[in-house]
């Protein structure tokens, strides 16, 4: 097994447990690093839906080649196997699933403690530079040092392919990748008013980008460098491909209050003009807004601090409801998310039998997690494809 990572650790002890016998190979001093760092350091293990059609649906590429996985090993059954070794798992209110411990120590510990009951072996800093298909049909790598090994089957699980160097081994076994870009990250955007609120959140907005006819609703994030949050990942990575052809410079359009309408709120400032007609505008804001971006979206609809709702013409009332329900800034870069480092791309699907995870042009050589061209939106979905395409290529390998 070759990156000793969520996918190839999880293949590894799959294979280990049904009699194989298994090494895995990892680059760097450290196993399961990213499942220490993920969730801010609690691991979003999975997702509370139980249904794989439906959990397909999550993923912007790969959904489809990931449903016969999904019936052999679902996120239902990623529940099962961490709770019959000791690990409970709990589901927050956006169907997130995290251990009950908030630690991704308890992850790591289970999947530690799981490889070295079935005999699984693994050697760290130990990079390999290639690998070849013998005459034998058995693979030869060679590693860093200039050491040579070999094996009956292959699994290649090192990551995604955030530069076409990460999929070479892949590539020199025959394979085609699909060019690599990333898929979750937040929007840089410049407008001073805006980056004056870091630090605000909202539960439920609605953003949209005209260029690729593309929105989303959720909660919402402003930070000093411009907007991050559920919406603003899951258009992400959704819109991977399309964006980076925009270079990431793009109009984008918020609608602070999804959940009304311009008609709704214009009676809204009627009311008030008639009940509040003394008090500023600035400080009476319509709910859920906070005070903050409710000053602020006053200030940017041209409505002076010190008007009174009396006041307020229907001019100013008109450009105020524009505002809230359609704020429009210029995304001028994308900064990647600190606790996902997923990217679009990698081995072509279509190359690959998801029935067990083999090489259609190279067999005996096994594939899984974000090597593959499969990406998953924000929430547990890249976990769930790292553990199913790791136990489906597993069983096959020891099979």
């Amino acid at each position: 097994m070759v990156g000793g990572g969520a996918a190839g650790f999880f293949a590894a002890i799959a294979a280990a447990e049904n009699g194989a016998n298994v090494t895995v190979l990892e680059k760097t001093s450290r196993l399961l690093d990213k499942v220490r760092i993920s969730g801010g350091g609690r691991c979003n293990v999975t997702h509370a839906c139980f249904e794989p059609r439906e959990f397909a649906t999550r993923y912007p590429r790969g959904g489809s080649a990931l449903l016969s996985p999904f019936q052999k090993f679902s996120a239902r059954d990623t529940v099962e196997w961490f709770a019959a070794r000791g690990v409970k798992l709990k589901t927050e209110s956006d169907g997130r699933m995290f251990p009950v411990t908030d630690s991704s120590q308890t992850i790591m510990d289970c999947l530690l403690h799981a490889a070295q009951n079935a005999g699984v072996k693994w050697r760290l800093n130990c990079a390999v530079e290639s690998a070849a298909k013998r005459t034998d049909g058995r693979f030869e790598l060679i590693l860093s040092g200039g050491e040579k090994i070999s094996g009956d089957k292959l699994l290649l699980a090192t990551g995604g392919c955030r530069a076409a160097a990460a999929g070479q081994l892949a590539v020199s076994l025959g394979h085609t990748l699909e060019a690599p870009v990333p898929s979750l990250f937040t929007f840089q955007i410049g407008t001073p008013w805006l980056r004056s609120l870091a630090g605000v959140s909202l539960e439920s907005a609605e953003i949209f980008v005209p260029a690729i006819k593309r929105r989303e609703r959720g909660p919402l994030l402003v930070t000093h460098w411009g907007l991050s949050g559920p919406a603003v990942l899951k258009i992400s990575a959704w819109g991977a491909r399309a964006l980076h052809d925009l270079n990431y410079q793009f109009p984008l359009i918020v609608n602070w209050l999804p959940e009304s309408n311009a008609e709704k709120i214009i009676q809204d400032f009627q009311s008030r003009r008639e009940s509040a007609g003394a008090k500023l505008v600035v400080n009476l804001p319509l709910f859920p807004l906070t005070a903050r971006l409710w000053e602020q979206l006053v200030l940017a609809a041209g409505v002076a601090r010190d008007t009174r709702w009396s006041a307020l013409t229907r001019a100013q009332a008109h450009e105020l409801a524009q505002q809230v329900l359609r704020s429009e800034f210029l995304v001028t870069a994308k900064s990647l998310n600190k606790d996902e480092f997923v990217t679009c791309g990698g081995v072509k699907l279509s190359e690959v039998s998801f029935q067990t995870m083999e090489s259609k042009i190279c067999p005996g050589l096994f594939f899984a997690g974000e090597l593959l061209d499969i990406d998953g939106v924000t929430g547990g979905f890249n976990f769930q494809a790292a553990w199913t395409t790791g136990y489906v290529a597993g069983q096959a390998m020891s099979a």
